[in-house]
Parts: C-alpha cells; structure tokens; sequence
C-alpha cells in the first residue's frame, strides 16, 4: 500500500513529529529541538487528526481510520496534507519549522509518509516498565483511560510496541528516526547533535540548555524538563517491582519471564 499510494501529498518541510508513548521523553526532545532558533514548539496538537478527519465525511457515512487509507485518492492525501500545515503555520508563521509532539501520532506514521512525505519523524523510546509506571503514576487531564489499570497498560505499551515494529518493516529506511531515552539523559549532547542532523538543522549548543526556554509546557512533563537533565528516572520501576504484577506479566514475554532476559522490553 505504501507503494502503490506513494508520490502524493505536499512537499513541505514544516512539520517535525515528535511521537512515542506519554511519559517516554517526547517533551524533552520538543524541548531540545525547539530551542533552535528555527523551531518553533506547537505542543501536543490535533491538527493532524483533525485534517484526517476532514477526508472522512460525516454522519453515518463516515469512515473509519486506518480502514480509510487504501481508499483515499492521491488528491485527498494532498488535502489532509495541506489542510494540515495550514494549521501548523497558524501556530508559527514565523519559523521554518513546528513541532508537533502529540505522542499518538505513532497511529498516524504510515499516512504522514503519504500526505507529508518531507516531514521529519523523531520517535523517543523509554524502557517498557519505567514507561508505564511514569505513566500509572499520573493522573492525566483527558484521555489514556489504558493508564489507570496495570494490566491494560502493558497491553497498549506492548501494542505500541509492535505498532512500531510494523512501522519500521513497511517504511522507507530513514523514514524516522529512533531515540532512546536511556541515550538521550545519558549524552545528551551526542544525541542532540543526532536529533539536529536528522532534522536537516545546524547544531546549536542552546539545545544543552533546554530547561532555560521559556516556551509554554503544558503536559505532564512541565517541571521536569524545567530541571536540568537529570538520569534518576532511568530504573524507576524497580522501586515499585513487587507491586508490578499485571504490568510485568504483559510487557515480557515467556522467554523474559523464564529469566532469559535481564531487562524488560525497551
């Protein structure tokens, strides 16, 4: 499908995803990014999910996404495309490019190829357990009903998981970029340096000191990425391992659980 639908949509460079699961880095990568004086951050928005929505149709006629995608004309991915940036370039018309680190457009990657095909991609990856447990412990605005119950959250992480695995299969290599959050608080520097190449920017050693902006934050993460960088999140759910029960029974397979492996799924 990616294939056949390929060679549509618009050609601009506007948009940088910024995807994973909640409490997985996204933040601080938008920060980081966005400190290039380029970059703007836009936040975690619906603008992508609202321009697919404009192709669906309403009311009972309404199709549903991702059933909607091997149906779609090359002048519809134009539209979600272009309907798309227009709404980005609302957020910063003053930038060359805009973040958009709404961590659910994972769902969307396939379909961003197709409408975006120049956008960049960066998806922050965090150990399974030290994700979902970030995740358990925070009482989110609106949404991520999967994050009140341990069991359903190892699902979805699991889910998301093979969701990329798939993403990485069909796609085009160097569709998106991979980050590791360990990586990430470890080096910051070298990984930055990475982030910048990949999304064509001239490195810029304002992205060290990401906890001095002053853009808004307005997720979960807002005084954490306020601090300098710090590494004690990394083993977290150690600390809460007898409690974790239903959450380690999803994330690790058999193999993990017959002790072959020493770590959870990253």
């Amino acid at each position: 499908l990616i294939r056949e639908k390929s060679g549509g949509g618009i050609a601009s460079s506007l948009p940088i995803f910024v995807i994973g699961m909640p409490r997985s880095g996204t933040t601080l990568v938008e920060q980081v990014i966005a400190s290039h004086p380029r970059v703007a951050a836009a936040g975690e928005t619906r603008d992508l999910d609202e321009a697919v929505a404009g192709v669906r149709g309403g009311g009972e006629a309404q199709r549903p996404y991702p059933e909607i995608v091997p149906t779609l004309a090359a002048a519809e991915f134009t539209r979600i495309g272009a309907d798309y940036v227009a709404r980005l370039k609302r957020r910063a018309p003053a930038v060359e490019h805009v973040v958009d680190k709404l961590p659910a457009n994972f769902h969307f990657l396939g379909l961003i190829r197709l409408a975006l095909p120049n956008a960049k991609i960066v998806h922050i990856s965090r150990n399974g357990l030290d994700t979902c447990v970030s995740c358990f412990s925070k009482m989110f605005a609106i949404g991520q009903p999967h994050t009140y119950d341990l069991g359903e959250l190892g699902r979805y992480y699991r889910a998301y998981d093979e969701l990329m695995a798939h993403w990485r299969r069909v796609l085009p290599p160097g569709a998106f970029l991979d980050v590791a959050y360990e990586r990430l608080v470890g080096d910051l520097e070298t990984e930055a340096k990475r982030i910048f190449a990949f999304c064509g920017l001239k490195w810029d050693a304002r992205a060290l000191a990401f906890q001095d902006s002053e853009m808004p934050v307005r997720t979960a993460s807002a005084f954490q990425v306020r601090q300098p960088l710090y590494t004690s999140a990394v083993g977290r759910w150690r600390n809460y391992e007898k409690f974790l029960g239903p959450l380690v029974h999803e994330i690790w397979t058999p193999d993990d659980l017959s002790g072959q492996r020493a770590e959870p799924l990253l």
